[in-house]
């Protein structure tokens, strides 16, 4: 039985842009490294790979996402562009304090809302998809409440 969520993985091509943005959010660099040879393919079914890895980590310490460049093997296929009902991995969702002040800050990596507005549930949160560099999708909410 799963006891907690360790990690979300998103695989990148610019390694630093994602974790500028990611910090922009409010998360915190735990660390970065290579993670290379046969061993870690062993645990990828990729065989012998090279990766750049950043850990980061949400304030209150109980989310992480592991941001991974590959260098070896190249990638062979990009989900990106897909829509939000897509089979596979959809969104990561962040509670934030003040929508507008996140997407102020969120801006300059060209980040843009995936529909034309943010909507408001009842009185009990705004939510909204974004895109942000390399296209990750991300959902963001605020508690009303």
């Amino acid at each position: 039985m799963a006891t907690t969520l360790d990690n979300v993985g998103i695989v990148v091509e610019d390694l630093t842009s994602v974790i500028e943005f990611f910090r922009d959010l409010g998360l915190e660099l735990e660390g970065r490294a290579m993670t290379e040879g046969e061993w870690a393919g062993r645990c990828t079914g990729l065989g012998d790979q090279r990766a750049e890895v950043a850990m980061m980590r949400t304030p209150d310490g109980h989310g992480r996402l592991e941001l991974c460049r590959f260098l070896e093997p190249e990638i062979v296929e990009d989900h990106r562009n897909a829509p939000v009902n897509a089979l596979g991995y959809l969104r990561v969702m962040f509670n934030v304090d003040d929508m507008d002040e996140t997407l102020a800050r969120l801006r300059p990596h060209g980040t843009q809302l995936v529909s034309t507005e943010v909507v408001q549930y009842e009185n009990v949160y705004k939510l909204c998809y974004v895109r942000g560099p390399e296209n990750i999708l991300v959902g963001l909410a605020q508690n009303l409440s």
